[in-house]
């Protein structure tokens, strides 16, 4: 393994390999980097088994096997065909909060149609036999085809009470014309929404639409963009998601049944290139705000709240990942409820950052990204 330490330090270009961490902090904030693996293309997403094994979905459409430290040359087998390109391809991985008892992943993926050139996220479960996948089930084909080779959204979290979250993306549907009339902003579909099922992919019953006219039943929050990242948060009952925006105005959401977040009306973001103006207001009645908003952007990624023992200083804090070369950073995000009351950059460097979890050893690990599908590595932090 390579280890680099790190403390607080001046903000300043560093070679890559070198690392940044957040400038301040004394030193229950300070820890070292870990290299847990390399060689991977595109990570996308990291879990843990019971058995210790770490897994990772490479976006090309693989699943890898981190075992005992090292990685299996074997990926998994009998995993969908994905459409990988643009943006698409294999997405999260997460297993069941009762995976011990009943054995169930969940996945997904950008499922290319039988014919032509169009795909949409999906998400199906299944049992780990042997290195395959296996007893594959359906769980979620969201209703929002298209040719976009971006958008998918694509992040799953459980609430630990039987039902599953899932994001999709509003797959670049352009922000031109009527905003308000725009595919994130019709009730009818799935193009950037948030849908709550049951953990076998049926509607709950309190869902925030269901039986309403116009409403597809499945969908919990609507107005995003490209969620890419998602998580629930046990010890407060709250879902928290990250959106991935154009040009500024990443944003980090509080989300809440049955609430509109406003893409593309409302935001803080500008058209790519030329700077100008996409959205018709910053605010909007019965739009939603977000909790907090980063201009520039830092093209935001995977999300996660730490609730480790190894770093007790930053328990209840937020990660957020991002992917801008410009801007690569991930912000440590400190909350009171629904509101942000700190940020600070941490590991500002050359990496992308996809994903970001906390391990079942309490450690965070990371999982790195190359814009030019580079070999990669996953990350762990450790205190010092």
């Amino acid at each position: 393994m390579t280890r680099f330490l790190v403390s607080a330090i001046a903000l300043a270009t560093l070679p890559l390999g070198a690392v940044w961490s957040q400038p301040g902090g004394g030193p229950a904030t300070q820890f070292r980097v870990v290299t847990v693996a390399e060689g991977l293309v595109n990570p996308w997403s990291m879990a843990w088994l019971p058995n210790g094994d770490m897994l990772v979905t490479e976006r090309p459409g693989r699943i890898r096997t981190i075992r005992d430290g090292r990685l299996l040359a074997e990926p998994m087998a009998n995993v969908p065909a994905v459409k990988a390109s643009g943006q698409g391809g294999l997405f999260d991985i997460v297993p069941h909060p009762d995976y011990a008892t009943n054995g169930w992943v969940y996945i997904s993926f950008a499922k290319p149609a039988p014919q032509g050139d169009q795909a949409a996220t999906t998400v199906i479960r299944a049992k780990i036999r042997n290195n395959a996948l296996v007893d594959i089930e359906p769980i979620f084909e969201a209703n929002a085809w298209s040719n976009s080779a971006g958008h998918y959204g694509g992040r799953i979290a459980f609430d630990g009470a039987g039902h599953v979250f899932i994001s999709s993306g509003e797959r670049m549907a352009p922000s031109t014309g009527d905003l308000y009339q725009h595919p994130a902003q019709q009730t009818d579909n799935h193009f950037g929404v948030i849908v709550r099922l049951n953990d076998d992919g049926s509607v709950p019953g309190d869902n925030p639409f269901v039986g309403r006219a116009g409403f597809a039943p499945e969908i919990y929050s609507y107005g995003h963009r490209n969620p890419q990242g998602l998580v629930w948060d046990a010890e407060t009952g709250m879902l928290w998601e990250t959106e991935h925006a154009p040009q500024g105005g990443d944003e980090l959401n509080w989300i809440r049944p049955g609430l509109n977040y406003g893409w593309p009306v409302i935001g803080y973001g500008a058209n790519y290139g030329s700077g100008t103006e996409i959205h018709a207001s910053r605010y909007h009645e019965g739009m939603e705000q977000p909790a907090a908003f980063w201009v520039p952007s830092i093209a935001t990624s995977g999300l996660m709240m730490y609730h480790g023992d190894k770093f007790p200083a930053w328990d209840g804090n937020l990660f957020v990942g991002g992917l801008s070369p410009e801007q690569s950073r991930i912000s440590r995000v400190s909350v009171n409820g629904g509101t942000v009351t700190g940020r600070s950059p941490m590991l500002m460097q050359q990496y992308r950052f996809r994903d970001i979890r906390q391990g079942p050893d309490g450690f965070i690990y990371i999982a790195t990204d190359s814009r030019s599908n580079q070999p990669t590595a996953i990350l762990r932090l450790e205190p010092m």
